[in-house]
């Protein structure tokens, strides 16, 4: 890792890379928020609805996951294309184009898959009611699959074009609108109706839809991000650059795939162990990914600041910025792990009543998931911008490969052994996810430590 001296290069990088990392990471975290909001108003319909929704979400998570890691493979080319030649307008218009093209396509796809939510739920031996109430929750809320793609490749536009803070403020605006959508369409206020579990997924909707109308607001208000004319003639098919998203997004969203799979599927074990251990998981785990929120920023950042670097064609400012985002990870994991290992009754009184009797079992699984989760805390952030680092440099065949391995071998291999043939239950549940983050967090690093020897980086 480079010197930290206060005249280094690092130090500048370093500065440059919380510049970046600190709106989006304040963006996921207000992202997450709004997932919360649902959370909230959920978990008050009943243990039921709670089981329902967290296998749905689930399932259409993971989609999501996957095609915004497919379609996000734009923000390294961005990246690269800037480093290259500083005004790159018609190249960074063409892969804005061709992202959003490719949304449109997986997200037809995706809509598709949540039609057969029930029976997917009821293969996966879930209970029939919880799979019918999932059912018809992911069958509304699949409208807002294409809007939310839409949403990710313009957000990869305008951060690696400067304007991170605009994410920050369409995000926060979200939220408001989600919680006046839930309290009006779950519990049926201001004149609407009470429409329940398919309330909340129909807030969803909505938010979705205002959330994409702000990011083409903003970007035709803006005059930097204006002159690239993102929009203009946006049926001129790129076939070139197109291929080159689908060949890195492909790895990219494998690997979400992979972590994705490995968290959605750990729900799927809870919901066969027991409905208070999926009810708490699902609980946990908001809390954990909240935090988590903060090196994924990072990990955002640093796929910017490397690939403008790679682009650039400088090797040694590939290294600073990569490095960057790691010493940023350390110090925000360890504060999130801390609070988690000090706090959890107060975290997770922010979701659910922690003193109400009915909620006495869940509360006292998610109390002991946390504790793990503390412990994985810094792991998870580590693998993140490890990854972020090295899709920076174009390199994501290998980190899939690697992620894969991870994940589902030592992890999810530990995970079903602890949970189903030990006492641990819900508990083994999560050491296997702990295990599974320590191994491909270690072996990103390694990638990335050894990129130069690997031929990574340009010469």
């Amino acid at each position: 890792m480079p010197s930290l001296t206060p005249t280094s290069p690092f130090r500048t990088e370093l500065r440059t890379t919380l510049h970046l990392a600190a709106p989006l990471a304040l963006a996921n975290m207000l992202q997450m928020a709004v997932y919360a909001v649902d959370v909230i108003f959920v978990a008050r319909l009943g243990q039921e609805a709670l089981a329902a929704a967290s296998l749905a979400t689930a399932l259409f998570g993971l989609m999501m996951w996957c095609f915004s890691g497919l379609t996000g493979a734009v923000a390294p080319l961005i990246a690269a294309e800037l480093g290259r030649m500083r005004h790159a307008v018609r190249e960074v218009r063409h892969s804005v184009r061709m992202a959003l093209w490719l949304a449109l396509l997986v997200g037809l796809g995706g809509m598709l898959v949540c039609q057969f939510g029930e029976a997917i739920m009821l293969a996966a031996g879930q209970d029939p009611h919880v799979a019918r109430l999932a059912g018809s929750f992911m069958a509304l809320l699949c409208w807002s699959m294409i809007p939310q793609i839409f949403c990710n490749v313009l957000r990869t536009f305008i951060a690696a074009l400067g304007r991170p803070v605009f994410a920050t403020a369409i995000t926060a605006l979200a939220i408001a609108v989600n919680a006046a959508g839930n309290y009006a369409f779950v519990f049926g206020h201001f004149g609407a109706p009470a429409l329940s579990l398919q309330g909340s997924a129909l807030s969803t909707v909505i938010v979705s839809l205002v959330t994409l109308a702000t990011y083409c607001g903003a970007i035709r208000a803006d005059r930097r991000l204006r002159r690239y004319r993102i929009f203009g003639r946006w049926w001129r098919a790129e076939w070139q650059r197109l291929r080159e998203i689908v060949k890195l997004g492909v790895p990219i969203a494998l690997i979400v795939i992979a972590e994705g799979g490995f968290f959605g599927s750990a729900a799927f074990l809870m919901g066969l162990i027991g409905s208070a251990e999926l009810a708490a998981h699902t609980v946990a785990l908001q809390v954990a990914a909240f935090f988590f929120q903060i090196p994924m920023g990072i990990g955002q950042a640093a796929t910017i600041r490397v690939g403008y670097h790679f682009g650039a064609g400088n090797r040694e400012a590939c290294g600073r910025a990569g490095w960057a985002g790691v010493l940023t990870c350390l110090g925000f994991q360890l504060f999130g792990a801390a609070v988690m290992l000090l706090a959890p009754q107060a975290v997770l009184s922010v979701y659910i009543d922690t003193k109400a009797p009915a909620n006495a079992a869940m509360v006292g699984f998610a109390v002991q998931y946390l504790l793990v989760a503390a412990a994985f805390q810094l792991f998870d952030g580590l693998q993140a911008v490890a990854a972020g680092a090295l899709r920076g440099l174009q390199d994501t065949r290998m980190p899939m490969v690697l992620a894969l391995f991870g994940y589902w071998l030592p992890g999810f291999g530990t995970a079903i052994i602890l949970g189903f043939f030990t006492p641990l239950s819900g508990l083994g549940v999560w050491i296997g996810l702990a295990i599974g983050l320590v191994v491909v967090a270690g072996l990103l690093l390694w990638r990335w430590g050894w990129r130069e020897r690997l031929g990574l980086v340009p010469a």
